[in-house]
């Protein structure tokens, strides 16, 4: 294990990386627990206040982020600075990620269903640092050759034709396979050459006189979505809390 991590972690530079996950992961977890006995009732733990006004976490979040943002910037990734920098920045990464629905909604909808959106955030920056740490570059340039790297034209067309394909894919409503595309270029391929959405700026655009692709559209977004919503909603409930049905439908 010491050899495994001396070799692929430390010695790459890779461990500010680690730490920064791995905080960023343990936070979302423990706030996440926090927050649900403060829900409950139970346990030490309350609102923080000031002045009559309630602070959300995301505030101490940004705060953290940008310390430790700016100063992993300005240390060395081999030295203690860049370690403990990362840590700090991966705590305030984890909680404002933990009320991001909240950021994009500008209202308290934590334990609404948009407030899903947090624990959707959290799962697909979790992943994309989990690519990261194992050794996939944006764009997939770690895959080219150390002669094609010299090309610049290469190079400049692996990133700007792996960049188009996640654009399409985001325009056709694969938003995870077009985040996910940045890292692993196949991804963003997949999405790109599927069916949109039929709610979607493509479908609106290029389906409107094509009636059998937007029955085929929409089909097929009906059973993705009869199929996988289910567990997804489950999962995310295990993983982040119920939401409150009151709540949600007050929201609206």
């Amino acid at each position: 294990m010491g050899h495994w991590l001396e070799r692929n972690i430390i010695e790459p530079g890779k461990l500010p990386l680690l730490l920064a996950l791995t905080a960023f992961v343990v936070t979302f977890l423990v706030t996440r627990l926090v927050t649900r006995l403060i829900r409950a009732g139970k346990g030490p733990f309350g609102n923080v206040s000031a002045g009559g006004v309630h602070i959300h976490h995301v505030v101490p979040g940004v705060i953290l982020t940008v310390i430790g943002g700016f100063g992993a910037v300005a240390s060395s990734r081999y030295g203690f600075g860049a370690a403990a920098f990362a840590v700090v920045f991966g705590i305030g990464v984890g909680l404002v990620l933990d009320e991001f629905a909240l950021i994009l909604h500008l209202a308290d909808v934590y334990w609404t269903e948009e407030g899903r959106k947090s624990v959707e955030a959290v799962i697909l920056t979790a992943a994309l640092g989990g690519l990261l740490l194992s050794g996939f570059s944006p764009f997939g340039v770690n895959d080219l050759s150390e002669d094609e790297l010299q090309d610049r034209g290469t190079v400049i067309w692996t990133v700007g034709t792996s960049f188009l394909f996640s654009l399409i894919a985001l325009f056709k409503g694969k938003v995870r396979l077009a985040v996910f595309g940045v890292i692993v270029p196949f991804l963003a391929l997949i999405g790109a050459i599927r069916l949109a959405r039929p709610d979607t700026p493509w479908a609106r655009r290029f389906y409107v006189r094509r009636p059998r692709a937007r029955a085929r559209a929409i089909l097929r977004a009906y059973h993705h979505d009869r199929r996988w919503t289910g567990p997804a909603r489950k999962f995310q409930d295990w993983l982040g809390g119920k939401p409150d049905p009151e709540r949600a439908l007050e929201h609206r």
